[in-house]
């Protein structure tokens, strides 16, 4: 099984606001970037966005390790939110409808034939990958606000 990195990081002007995501994915020494944005957005869309993207891109099962700075997003497995939720029908401990629902239903289908493991990084600190992902995802807020 072909071994993949995946960073990702998702970045918002206001929350609600205009949003960006990227990804980078590393896999035999070679390294492929996407992005995009909203103009109408939350941060945890554009994390989810992210690493949604970033699997969709991968072209066949794969053994991925998946780094991120969102809580929200990693935690949803390595604290297993996801099983509640989905026992649940998608609503929090809390009683709350758990927020972008349709956007975890498009993750677990990205996540399909892949063996993955979840990594939370420290956001804005010396990680070199998530750095750029920031960067990248900043990048995609400029190139909306200045079309708009």
């Amino acid at each position: 099984m072909k071994k993949v990195v995946l960073y990702s990081d998702g970045a918002c002007s206001g929350n609600p606001g205009v949003g960006g995501w990227a990804t980078i994915l590393q896999s035999g020494g070679h390294e492929k970037v996407l992005s995009g944005g909203e103009m109408l957005t939350t941060n945890n869309r554009m994390e989810l966005l992210g690493v949604i993207n970033g699997l969709e891109a991968l072209k066949e099962n794969c053994e991925v390790d998946i780094f991120s700075d969102s809580a929200y997003v990693v935690n949803a497995f390595l604290e297993d939110w996801i099983s509640f939720w989905l026992m649940n029908a998608w609503v929090t401990k809390g009683k709350k409808p758990v927020q972008n629902v349709e956007l975890w239903q498009r993750l677990l289908q990205a996540l399909k034939g892949h063996k993955v493991t979840w990594h939370k990084v420290k956001g804005h600190a010396d990680n070199e990958l998530n750095n750029r992902c920031d960067a990248i995802a900043r990048g995609e807020i400029a190139k909306i606000k200045e079309k708009s």
